[in-house]
């Protein structure tokens, strides 16, 4: 089959790797939240305190800032193991990278509180490393879930700089030849 857009598997490629070094930027260069994409993970950090308040609370209070990174990361592995698009993938390992950056400064600020909170005020993860006695190493395990972020942003540019690089990059036909012929209700 002819390509209708010539170029368009390199382009798309190269505005994934321009998409993962933005939202990398925001999330550990200038240390904000994405715009915009900071409110979904905000939203999904919620949602995961909300499907565990049956549990006890130290679960409940983790699961805000594990939902938060782990839908992103799902996503992204949905795109690269069941869809096999890699740059879907990609931009949502990054998007999956600023979730965990924004959970890290979450934890590094459990010893003294001061990041403003939602609600009525209990910081998360004051309580969870206050209760298993651990608040003196909040520092270190934030720093290990910002390494963590970095892998994921380090993975997904690496991911569309190789497909960019690629003599024809894959996936560059597949979004108009493998979509399934429309119905044509009217000759029914």
């Amino acid at each position: 089959m002819e390509q209708r857009f010539p170029g368009w598997g390199r382009l798309r490629y190269a505005v994934g790797t321009a998409g993962c070094l933005v939202l990398g930027w925001f999330a550990f260069v200038r240390g904000t939240r994405v715009p915009l994409l900071g409110l979904v993970d905000l939203g999904f950090h919620e949602l995961g305190h909300l499907l565990t308040y049956p549990f006890p609370d130290v679960i409940t209070a983790m699961m805000g800032s594990m939902m938060q990174v782990a839908v992103p990361l799902g996503v992204a592995l949905y795109f690269l193991l069941l869809r096999k698009d890699r740059l879907a993938g990609g931009l949502c390992l990054a998007w999956a990278a600023t979730s965990a950056q924004d959970a890290s400064v979450y934890i590094a600020d459990a010893p003294t509180q001061s990041l403003p909170l939602l609600g009525d005020g209990i910081h998360d993860w004051a309580f969870v490393l206050g209760r298993w006695h651990a608040i003196d190493r909040a520092g270190a395990i934030a720093a290990g879930v910002k390494v963590f972020g970095l892998a994921m942003l380090f993975t997904g540019f690496a991911i569309c700089v190789w497909n960019l690089l690629q003599e024809e990059p894959p996936g560059h036909e597949q979004w108009w030849q493998d979509s399934p012929t429309p119905v044509d209700w009217t000759s029914r």
